[in-house]
């Protein structure tokens, strides 16, 4: 059930913490940086939290004001949870506190990975070449299709099929991991069938190497 409990004190970090500190509350939040999502979406990602708990932290977080509910347009016309300004604003809090805890130990298995997770590993860490034409990829991780574009260094994530697309990848969080990390296990991911890909594939294969400079993934 929804807690209202409080540390009782003025200062502004435990005042913060009154507000997103009860477990899986700040993952709600990491869910939702990319876009809105289904309350059915939200379970499917935390999937160590049970419904109940789930609808607790987002009652708790729309009653101070962190997320908002709203109902899409038809033809989808779901319901949807989603950040609202104020909760935007923990944007940086969030991802800072992700880098943190990259020095951490990994939790014994078996771990999980959202895509979110991933996703946003991908927009922190790639840093394509800039002098490259913008390239849209189509990537689908498990049942969500998202948009990814590179453009003057930076890589944009957004939910939902592009117009079109350069290239496209269809596979798992976990795999996409691994592939940015090590983007020569491309060619075993699609010979096993884990990855499947169309299109350019040396585009593709950019966005990989874009990322896997970086010292360590998620």
């Amino acid at each position: 059930m929804p807690t209202s409990r409080s540390y009782g004190d003025a200062c502004g970090i435990a005042r913060a913490l009154d507000v997103v500190g009860e477990r899986w509350a700040l993952l709600v939040v990491r869910e939702l940086l990319l876009g809105p999502q289904r309350f059915a979406d939200l379970r499917h990602a935390l999937v160590g939290a049970s419904s109940n708990v789930v609808a607790d932290r987002l009652r708790e977080l729309e009653g101070r004001g962190v997320i908002r509910r709203r109902k899409l347009a038809p033809p989808a016309s779901s319901w949807v949870y989603e950040l609202t300004e104020w909760g935007r604003e923990l944007e940086p809090i969030v991802l800072a506190l992700g880098s943190w805890g990259m020095r951490a130990p990994l939790p014994p298995a078996p771990i999980t990975l959202s895509a979110t997770s991933v996703l946003l590993f991908l927009r922190a860490s790639a840093h394509p070449d800039p002098k490259a034409s913008s390239t849209i990829y189509r990537l689908k991780l498990d049942d969500h299709v998202w948009t990814i574009r590179t453009a003057a260094d930076q890589v944009h994530v957004q939910p939902g099929e592009p117009t079109n697309a350069d290239a496209s990848l269809r596979t798992d969080p976990k795999t996409f991991n691994v592939l940015l990390d090590d983007p020569a296990a491309l060619d075993a991911a699609m010979s096993d069938g884990s990855a499947v890909v169309a299109g350019d594939l040396s585009a593709l294969r950019r966005l990989l190497k874009a990322v896997a400079s970086s010292s360590a993934t998620v």
